[in-house]
């Protein structure tokens, strides 16, 4: 988290949060939701303002953090932006082999974490592939989505046996592994 969002937090410590203005599509993309889209309707279906400014989306992913209970947000200043999330809190992108080095849509490197196991004897897992199709890591950086544009090196990563991949059911991942995709429900009204 950059050192100015910290001095404003510790100057402002009651900001009232904000819910609904921004949004984590399924390819790693922000978007801004302001109160006109947000009656609009719900994200996905109506996105908002895909944000395009590098510095501002480089200062989005610098300040992206999860709460204990799996929210997920951007710390602006002193003001908590809780995200929307369309698929999971984290969009990995996938180099060719043979490395196959995953990185976030934040920019930075992932490491693969095990995944829990149903069976002590089960050979570790390092990937699930969801009843959608998807293809899901659970990383140091959080649970994602593995991006569209890289599923051929997840698929070779997978024949090659770097990756063996367990079934899953998508509709479970968020309480299986601690995200909440819509945290509007924290809103105090």
């Amino acid at each position: 988290m950059d050192d100015i969002v910290k001095q404003a937090m510790a100057k402002w410590p009651n900001v009232p949060a904000c819910y609904g203005g921004l949004a984590l599509d399924a390819r790693g993309d922000w978007y801004m939701r302001d109160d006109r889209v947000q009656a609009a309707g719900a994200f996905p279906a109506v996105k908002g303002s895909r944000l395009v400014h590098d510095k501002l989306v480089d200062f989005i992913a610098r300040n992206y953090a999860s709460d204990d209970c799996g929210h997920w947000y951007f710390q602006n200043g002193p003001q908590r932006v809780y995200v929307e999330l369309e698929a999971t809190p984290v969009i990995l992108r996938v180099e060719p082999a043979p490395g196959f080095a995953v990185s976030a849509h934040t920019g930075q490197l992932a490491q693969i974490a095990q995944l829990p196991q149903a069976a002590p004897a089960a050979q570790p897992a390092t990937c699930l592939v969801g009843d959608d199709g998807r293809v899901y890591l659970l990383t140091d950086l959080g649970f994602g989505l593995v991006h569209t544009l890289d599923m051929t090196h997840a698929a070779d990563a997978i024949e090659a046996g770097v990756w063996q991949p367990q079934p899953g059911a998508a509709a479970a991942f968020p309480a299986r592994f601690g995200f909440v995709r819509r945290p509007q429900s924290l809103q105090k009204t």
